[in-house]
């Protein structure tokens, strides 16, 4: 089984994007990020034609996102519990059947943060914070669970090509690393670190300043995996081949291949 996430920045403007890297990719179960539209606007019809079942939780022009999977999806839960009073549309989680249990699979789009000195920062650490408390709730089930998403989170300095210049930036203050780390300390494997220690391994570059050319890239998209997944893992892919496309994101896919069989 393979398990995808990718912040499309925009599903409606990059959908030729979205359907060519299913044909290419075929992941099974991929996980979208900022959609940015309501359910109704998400273009569903190509996506079905390609096989997979489509379960959204959009919002009008920003945040928004998406499960789609080649296999029934059991369960589809929108919004991470612990604080209603937050509307924005940032976490699906999904659950498909195997011949022995199921896997959960959930979707996020952890805030930025930015500017530090706001509101947003606190907003980031807080959802953070609920995002531990139901990984942890989860990990008592013993079942194959992946968090996927973009965590706008940069973990080591060999994440980010310039690590000095993003010292105070929300996405690598020690604040944003600890809490990461504090996800890993419940259990959670990082699917890529499980699988090269290798520098460079970027999935953003910005739009600015000729990232992209230069390479001076950040590595914030990640799949998170329980023990029961950890174990299963087989491969680790990064398709930054995307972002030289016209009008790209400025987020490529990250996939992970599993052995897991289905029902």
């Amino acid at each position: 089984m393979r398990i995808a996430t990718w912040n499309v920045n925009s599903v409606r403007q990059r959908l030729d994007h979205l359907l060519t890297w299913l044909q290419d990719c075929r992941p099974d179960v991929v996980c979208l990020q900022e959609i940015k539209c309501v359910d109704e606007a998400f273009p569903r019809e190509p996506i079905e034609a390609l096989g997979y079942n489509v379960v959204t939780h959009g919002q009008k022009t920003f945040n928004g996102v998406a499960l789609l999977s080649k296999y029934p999806l059991e369960e589809a839960n929108p919004g991470l519990a612990g604080d209603d009073a937050d509307v924005h549309a940032r976490f699906l989680e999904g659950v498909v059947s195997l011949k022995r249990g199921v896997v959960r699979v959930a979707c996020l789009y952890l805030p930025n943060g930015n500017p530090v000195g706001s509101e947003k920062y606190p907003y980031k650490l807080s959802w953070m914070a609920r995002l531990r408390d139901y990984a942890q709730q989860r990990l008592k089930t013993e079942e194959p669970l992946i968090l996927a998403g973009d965590f706008n989170v940069i973990p080591h300095a060999e994440d980010v090509h310039n690590p000095a210049a993003w010292t105070e930036d929300a996405l690598f203050r020690p604040e944003t690393r600890e809490s990461f780390q504090t996800l890993l300390g419940l259990g959670l494997t990082d699917a890529l670190r499980a699988t090269t220690d290798a520098p460079g391994q970027y999935t953003f570059w910005d739009y600015q300043a000729g990232a992209w050319q230069k390479n001076w890239g950040l590595r914030i998209d990640h799949l998170l995996l329980s023990p029961q997944a950890a174990d299963r893992l087989r491969h680790v892919g990064i398709d930054s081949y995307v972002r030289n496309w016209e009008k790209p994101s400025d987020h490529v896919p990250v996939w992970a291949d599993f052995d897991l069989e289905t029902a």
